[in-house]
């Protein structure tokens, strides 16, 4: 893919965003979110990202126009998960098979080198090879499988759980 470029996420990039998340709220299991979000539902998603720190977002562009990012965020609210992050990967959907995932775990997880961060946590509905495949390459291990834990298109879905500590070497 030419002119791709990864930079920390912007006010700006919200709405593509949006885009590319209600794609996947709207066509696939991937999110538990059962509606398209508005601007104003998303911005403190967006609100929570800083420069350093536990909490940190990067956005693939293609010639300017975001189509992926990457994010770390709250595992759980209760103050004693906060050493640990929950990871997020969304491409838009003639994103995919190019590395573009990769590339933007690779900048997030170095970007949280250091940062007040012990466990990386990983929610994937089943099934998604692809994203189990990404996870395990970068040193991710099966934690265990909530079986049918949300319902979303008139049936029940498992979420697997992956984890990692972030010190751990890249796996790929």
């Amino acid at each position: 893919m030419n002119d791709i470029a990864i930079r920390r996420v912007e006010q700006g990039d919200l709405p593509a965003l949006l885009a590319i998340y209600n794609h996947y709220v709207a066509t696939t299991p991937i999110t538990f979110d059962l509606e398209p979000r508005t601007l104003a539902q998303r911005q403190p998603w967006l609100d929570s990202f800083k420069p350093t720190g536990r909490h940190q977002c990067f956005v693939a562009t293609r010639n300017g126009t975001p189509i992926g990012w990457s994010s770390s965020g709250k595992f759980r609210d209760k103050a004693a998960y906060d050493t640990s992050a929950e990871l997020s990967v969304y491409l838009a959907p003639d994103a995919h098979g190019h590395g573009l995932g990769r590339s933007l775990y690779t900048t997030l997880i170095d970007a949280l080198q250091g940062e007040d961060i012990r466990r990386l946590i990983a929610g994937i509905t089943l099934p998604n090879a692809p994203s189990v495949a990404l996870h395990l390459a970068f040193g991710f291990r099966l934690i265990g499988v909530q079986p049918e834990i949300g319902r979303k298109f008139d049936r029940y879905w498992d979420v697997a759980l992956y984890e990692r500590e972030l010190s751990a070497a890249r796996q790929f």
